[in-house]
């Protein structure tokens, strides 16, 4: 009778309580119930959850690095038992501009041979590339639909200092392609840095942490604000961290798009000006000498405001509007520039026309060609990697540093290189100064060829 007599009196309780102005069954699916329902948190979610993105990839290839650990745990077996074109649902993304630049972790596509996205929304798949990788800050930049005829759902990326202590927040998702993925918290700490054996090789001063739960299949998908809007891109590298999670923060995901996102790297197209990342007007922060930014008299220190005549809103659609046109194409940037607005006229060029191995000669003496895998195994090489020196004019830089045919240069000033125009924008960097080359030089030893690592100095004229 007791247990049947509790029962009773929790049913009335819980008939009372609805009754007495909470939501009835009824009325949660009236339009005024689904209202009060659909809180800041339900409305951020459908603002933002569209552009988040599944990444898979094919063939990984085993690294040893910092993340190598953090694979095998999640997993294991399957890892070690790996075959080439299988896939592999490794993380998220976010699309950050409609015409199909989506934002994710490095770690996420460094061991990809092949890329896919597949999006929340529809489902649809596409194959992606990267355009652009930044190790040490853990970003990288991948593009789908070269077509240029769709629009994605871009997410919008919130200020830099647009953070508040203890807010709301939530870390999106699309883990192994089953969906959108939603947890939810607070933002613990706006510049948490964690133990230097922890960090590894990444360069990031001030991470934000939170409580809001964040697993490998959402590293790389975004961390938002109750605006909709991007604050920061969620990391999961770290061990023993229940309960608390690391985002990369959107000042430093803008300082990493300053450097990784530029005409150069996404459309090959000599720009020679640095532009802090953010939203309109951009501060020009530096301009190469000789560059066609220079040429057409962008100081350091400007404001983009415009590009032919059309403003921005961010440094993503910026790039993209100076990109637009054909190189040797002018193209109109408004600048303000000490309170006066004016328009200067900006012709890119192909970088390859003036980054070559032609200017490399011209300053060195050397001739270099890329060191291929055909190459390489004519030198008795399995791969390729790095330039050939082809062959030195006596008198120059190159043949008073002791560079002869048939060295290998690996890197310039400490700096991996595999392209004539990479290493042509190094060493046109220093005119007047001395390069450090990493060559790999064939030497003769009990009538045997052996290979040795050495480093030289080399002026540039």
């Amino acid at each position: 009778m007791r247990a049947k007599r509790i029962t009773t009196i929790g049913w009335a309780c819980g008939i009372i309580l609805l009754s007495g102005g909470l939501l009835t069954a009824s009325e949660t699916g009236s339009p005024q119930g689904l209202e009060v329902r659909r809180n800041a948190t339900v409305k951020a979610v459908d603002k933002a959850l569209p552009s988040v993105v599944n990444i898979a990839t094919e063939n990984l290839v085993s690294q040893r690095d910092q993340f190598e650990e953090m694979l095998r745990e999640f997993w294991d077996p399957f890892y070690q038992r790996r075959s080439p074109g299988t896939r592999y649902n490794l993380g998220s993304g976010v699309i950050i501009e409609q015409s199909g630049y989506i934002l994710t972790n490095d770690h996420v596509v460094r061991r990809a041979n092949r890329i896919w996205v597949k999006l929340v929304e529809n489902g649809r798949e596409y194959q992606a590339e990267v355009v652009a990788r930044d190790a040490a800050s853990d970003l990288a930049i991948l593009k789908i639909g070269d077509s240029g005829d769709e629009s994605f759902d871009a997410i919008e990326i919130a200020h830099a200092e647009d953070l508040i202590l203890g807010e709301t927040v939530l870390a999106l998702g699309n883990p192994f392609g089953l969906g959108g993925s939603v947890s939810q918290g607070i933002l613990s700490s706006k510049n948490r840095r964690p133990p230097q054996k922890k960090q590894g090789a990444l360069d990031v001063d001030d991470w934000l942490q939170t409580d809001a739960a964040i697993n490998p299949g959402n590293s790389g998908g975004p961390l938002i604000n109750l605006n909709g809007e991007l604050i920061g891109l969620n990391v999961a590298i770290f061990e023993q961290a229940e309960g608390i999670g690391f985002a990369v923060p959107t000042r430093r995901i803008n300082e990493s798009l300053s450097k990784i996102f530029t005409p150069e790297t996404v459309a090959n197209a000599w720009w020679g000006a640095r532009v802090a990342a953010g939203y309109a007007p951009l501060e020009v922060l530096s301009v190469e000498s000789g560059s066609p930014a220079a040429k057409a008299g962008l100081k350091e220190g400007d404001q983009i405001a415009a590009v032919a005549g059309k403003e921005f809103s961010h440094y993503i659609s910026f790039v993209r509007k100076l990109t637009a046109s054909e190189k040797k194409q002018p193209v109109d940037v408004t600048i303000e520039r000490s309170g006066q607005r004016r328009t200067i006229e900006v012709t890119l060029e192909a970088e390859g026309s003036f980054f070559n191995a032609a200017l490399i000669q011209e300053r060195t003496g050397a001739s270099l060609q890329p060191f291929t895998d055909e190459l390489a195994r004519e030198f008795g090489f399995r791969s390729g990697g790095g330039l050939l020196v082809a062959g030195v004019d006596e008198g120059t830089p190159a043949g008073k540093a002791g560079l002869e045919a048939g060295m290998i240069i690996e890197g310039i000033d400490g700096q991996r290189v595999d392209g004539i125009t990479e290493a042509a924008k190094l060493i046109y960097k220093k005119r007047g100064a001395n390069v450090v080359l990493d060559l790999l030089v064939q030497r003769r030893s009990d009538f045997r060829k052996v290979y040795t690592r050495e480093r030289v100095k080399m002026p540039v004229q």
